[in-house]
């Protein structure tokens, strides 16, 4: 007997999924699913009716078809005999009547306007008349507050705005009069702003200062406690401006809205490909696309969120490439959360593992269908009723089983079981309806954003609502400006983007924070102005300096009650993989020691990022970026401890172990020189020589060497050749030219940096 499941089926008919589960309802046969199965009668009746749908629409059509033809000959004797009895109406009173009605609805504006604005005087009049009589013994005059409303800041090169009531009070946003007469100011203040809102000169007020022991300019802060005794020497009344706490996603709640359901039109589904590290789901992806992301990893581990646009046969598929360690918890949770469809990927000789069981975790808080993959099964050792048997284990119940979880036996290295998971992954897609309204202002999601030296703040933008276009202006967060130019994922510039596409954009003032919502606005000015209001919920923390501290001895300080917070700077090749690092570093905190993430940001390591962990008493730790010499020559003169990781959870286990008391490393790294690549040659069946200038130290034959750009790490290996002209050397010194070729790596670029370390054992 012929069985076949629901999808099949509706493969068969040439419709979708859902008719044919809607149909079956109908029918009263029970189905649970897609992927439930159709036999015997069951199966002819939904054919049957399917066909007979076939023949009554082919019917219709005819029908149809002879009515509109009716109804076309009809129309046009209908306009023939309009034509012979129209009579030619007299125009010329129509248009007198319409230009008398449109002076009158003038006149009469204008009247409405005059008494409108005579009204709003009065009434205006009238209030401070009564504020003045309900509050006769307020210690600031009338005079005071009509002079406080009409104040503005004194800025140099101030542009006249051609009308002048557009101009805002600047003294009137920061402080608040109330109806005892009572001046309210916020924690800290400008002694030249608050000199202004007591109706002072600034002199008296630096004089007061100076009697008070304080010695300050028109320029500085003012906190509060101080500003509240110059009140009192002044006779004036200063209480504190309790800010009202705003929901930053409250700033921007105005830009979005929900589409109608008739505006709303379909787009392609946004997959998220999820899994424990190591289990092949960029591999599988590369399969899926064509394309090779695993080359250049360090380690083979993804390190950044990457989208990509896949077609399959008629359908487009979005898929987000999230990194698999549980230290990037926060961007695939961020992931999960633009996702309409999460795969699985459980690699079949290893097992479902913790950050397996997590990413179910994060695709459930989501709501979203899981696909699961059974990837490497073509390995030996490979055992998938044990895979089944541990996904059940942990809430995801096999479809062959009884359960809802589809699962797809696959080998990413084969391509075997690919064709079926895309299938599924356009069934399951289809059964969920997804739909957008393309034709509106765009609303996106940031999935990674980073500096680019060349090309300024970069971000890959997920449109999610509307259609960006070149040259819309948009805001996120912080970051605002107009789009410049776009780029698909295979790096074509694109001159707009619909709903579910992802794409990377130039043009922004800032890096945006990655996770953040990006919207398409009016104009610049309202974009800053939206920026802005961010930017005023950011306060900075300060921090107490203290002796600088190193993890070598971080246990001990811990031990003896010297130290309570470890403060971290945190410098990152990508803007996503801060916040991974911060949560990580932060869940480390115990109840002897707290630890704070102090400052995070894109780049390397700076004078700057010195100069803040000296101040901050501060270890700065480094992921795939390099610190300058100057800020290296200046962290050993501080004294300063700089830690550099190319893997995340190397940088963890340190920290760890340095909170345990357990960290005692039997090496330390070296560094024993520094030179510039001045050319490249390229030398037959060997591949790029550079030729280099040593700048300072030495590069030693038996040396590690990193290839650093622009502060960030490129490559790091073995020497393959090193000689100075002709011969082969065992050492290039400071001021020496030679050449260097290294082993397996020849994307070696003019001014790149060859740094040369060697591990050196450290007595116990």
């Amino acid at each position: 007997m012929k069985k076949s499941r629901v999808y099949e089926v509706a493969k068969e008919l040439n419709v979708s999924t859902k008719q044919v589960i809607d149909e079956l309802k109908k029918l009263n046969i029970d189905v649970k699913s897609h992927m439930s199965t159709l036999e015997g009668d069951n199966l002819d009746k939904i054919i049957k009716v399917f066909s007979k749908n076939n023949d009554s629409k082919t019917q219709n059509k005819k029908s149809a078809l002879s009515n509109k033809n009716k109804e076309i000959t009809k129309k046009k004797d209908n306009n023939i005999d309009n034509k012979k009895k129209q009579v030619k109406p007299n125009t010329n009173n129509k248009k007198n009547n319409n230009l008398e009605e449109k002076k009158q609805h003038i006149q009469n504006k204008k009247n409405n306007d005059t008494k409108d604005n005579k009204n709003i005087k009065k009434k205006n009049i009238d209030n401070k008349k009564k504020q003045s009589q309900q509050n006769p013994n307020k210690k600031i005059n009338d005079q005071h507050f009509k002079n406080l409303q009409k104040s503005t800041p004194k800025f140099k090169n101030k542009k006249k705005h051609k009308n002048k009531n557009v101009e805002t009070s600047h003294i009137n946003e920061i402080v608040n009069i109330t109806e005892t007469g009572a001046i309210e100011i916020p924690e800290t203040i400008i002694i030249k702003d608050f000199a202004e809102a007591i109706d002072v000169s600034v002199n008296q007020v630096i004089t007061k200062l100076i009697q008070m022991g304080i010695m300050a300019n028109q320029n500085q802060e003012l906190n509060f406690e101080n500003a509240e005794i110059l009140g009192l020497e002044f006779d004036k009344e200063i209480i504190l401006k309790v800010e009202e706490e705003v929901d930053p996603e409250e700033i921007f709640e105005d830009l979005d809205f929900e589409d109608k359901e008739g505006d709303l039109k379909s787009r392609p589904p946004v997959v998220t490909v999820m899994g424990h590290v190591d289990h092949g789901k960029t591999s599988l992806l590369d399969r899926i696309r064509k394309a090779h992301v695993t080359q250049g990893e360090a380690g083979g581990i993804t390190q950044h969120i990457g989208a990509y646009t896949v077609r399959v046969n008629d359908n487009k598929v979005v898929f987000l490439d999230t990194p698999g360690h549980e230290a990037f918890t926060a961007m695939r949770s961020r992931g999960a959360q633009v996702t309409d469809l999460a795969i699985l990927v459980v690699a079949a000789d290893d097992g479902v593992m913790p950050q397996t069981i997590e990413a179910i975790n994060h695709a459930k808080a989501a709501e979203v269908p899981i696909i699961v993959a059974v990837n490497k099964i073509d390995k030996e050792g490979a055992n998938l009723e044990r895979i089944k048997q541990e996904l059940a284990d942990n809430g995801l119940m096999p479809d062959d089983w009884g359960g809802d979880a589809i699962v797809v036996p696959v080998s990413a290295r084969t391509g075997e079981g690919i064709d079926d998971l895309l299938e599924m992954i356009v069934t399951v897609s289809e059964m969920e309806e997804l739909k957008a309204n393309p034709n509106r202002k765009a609303v996106g999601t940031i999935i990674e954003a980073q500096l680019d030296k060349g090309r300024g703040p970069t971000a890959t933008v997920l449109v999610q609502k509307g259609t960006l276009r070149m040259g819309d202006i948009v805001v996120s967060g912080l970051a605002h400006g107009r789009i410049r130019a776009m780029f698909d994922d295979k790096g074509k510039k694109i001159k707009k983007a619909g709903p579910s596409i992802p794409v990377l954009i130039l043009g922004l003032s800032d890096v945006p924070e990655a996770g953040e919502l990006i919207y398409a606005v009016e104009d610049e000015k309202t974009a800053r102005s939206y920026s802005d209001k961010a930017l005023n919920l950011i306060k900075e923390d300060m921090v107490k300096s203290s002796s600088n501290i190193k993890l070598d001895d971080l246990f001990n300080k811990i031990s003896d009650g010297s130290i309570k917070d470890l403060n971290i700077i945190v410098k990152t090749d990508v803007k996503g993989t801060i916040d991974a690092v911060q949560q990580s570093f932060i869940k480390l905190s115990n109840e002897e020691v707290k630890v704070n993430i102090i400052h995070g940001a894109v780049g390397g390591i700076t004078e700057s990022d010195v100069n803040l962990a000296t101040a901050s008493n501060a270890v700065i730790i480094g992921f795939n970026v390099r610190p300058s010499q100057s800020a290296i020559d200046l962290a050993n003169h501080e004294d300063v401890d700089i830690r550099t990781y190319r893997v995340i959870y190397e940088a963890i286990e340190d920290l760890e172990k340095a909170i345990t008391g357990m960290l005692a490393p039997k090496y330390k790294e070296e560094v024993i020189g520094r030179a510039e690549v001045r050319a490249i040659f390229k030398v037959p069946n060997i591949g790029s020589v550079a030729g280099i200038y040593v700048q300072n130290g030495k590069i030693t034959r038996n040396s590690t060497i990193r290839v650093i750009r622009n502060d960030v790490v490129v490559f790091e290996g073995e020497i393959a050749s090193l000689r100075r002209f002709k011969d082969d050397t065992k050492e290039l010194a400071t001021g020496y030219e030679g050449g260097l070729g290294l082993v397996n790596f020849n994307d070696i670029k003019e001014n790149d940096i060859m740094e040369a370390y060697i591990m050196q054992e450290i007595k116990r």
